[in-house]
C-alpha cells in the first residue's frame, strides 16, 4: 500500500503536469496581449517547478501515477469545452477564465510546497522547498497583477 507522502507526490505531479498544459496554453492564446511575456515566464517556471517535483519524487523513489496524469490533462482539455456563444473563435471572457484557473493552479502548487516543506520532506536537501515556497508566492503575486489587466479589459 502507498505512503501517504507518495500519493500527495503523485496527486501534485499530475496535477503539475496538467497546470503546466494549462499555464502554455494561456500563454499560447494570450502572446500578443500586453501581459503575454509574463504568462509565457510564468509557463517556463511552472516546467521548472515540474522539474523539482519529479527529482524530489525520484529522490524518494516515488514514480508518477500515469492513469491519475492522463485524467487531470484530458480533465485540462474538456474544461476548454464550454458553452459561450462562440463556437469558432475565442470568446471575450476566454483571457480571463484561463488566468482564473491558472491562478487556481498555482494557488495548489504554493500549498503544495508549503504542505511539503511543513512535513520536512526535503530535510535540508533538494528541491529547496523554502525557496520554492518563496517562488510560487512571488508567481502568484506577479499572476494577480496579469489577473487584474486582464480583468479590467475583459470586463470594463
Amino acid at each position: 500500500m502507498p505512503s501517504q507522502l507518495s500519493i500527495f507526490l503523485r496527486n501534485h505531479e499530475a496535477a503539475a503536469r496538467a497546470g503546466l498544459d494549462l499555464v502554455r496554453r494561456a500563454a499560447r492564446n494570450q502572446r500578443r496581449r500586453p501581459w503575454g511575456d509574463e504568462l509565457a515566464a510564468l509557463a517556463l517556471e511552472a516546467e521548472e517547478d515540474l522539474t523539482s517535483l519529479r527529482r524530489l519524487m525520484g529522490r524518494l523513489h516515488v514514480t508518477p501515477d500515469p492513469v491519475l496524469g492522463t485524467a487531470l490533462r484530458l480533465g485540462e482539455r474538456a474544461g476548454r469545452f464550454k458553452p459561450n456563444g462562440h463556437l469558432l473563435r475565442r470568446a471575450p471572457l476566454s483571457d480571463l477564465v484561463e488566468v482564473q484557473a491558472v491562478l487556481s493552479a498555482l494557488t495548489l502548487k504554493g500549498a503544495g510546497w508549503r504542505a511539503l516543506a511543513a512535513a520536512q520532506v526535503a530535510d535540508g536537501g533538494e528541491p529547496d522547498l523554502a525557496g520554492l515556497v518563496s517562488r510560487a508566492d512571488g508567481q502568484l503575486a506577479r499572476l494577480l497583477a496579469v489577473h487584474e489587466a486582464v480583468a479590467a479589459r475583459s470586463l470594463g
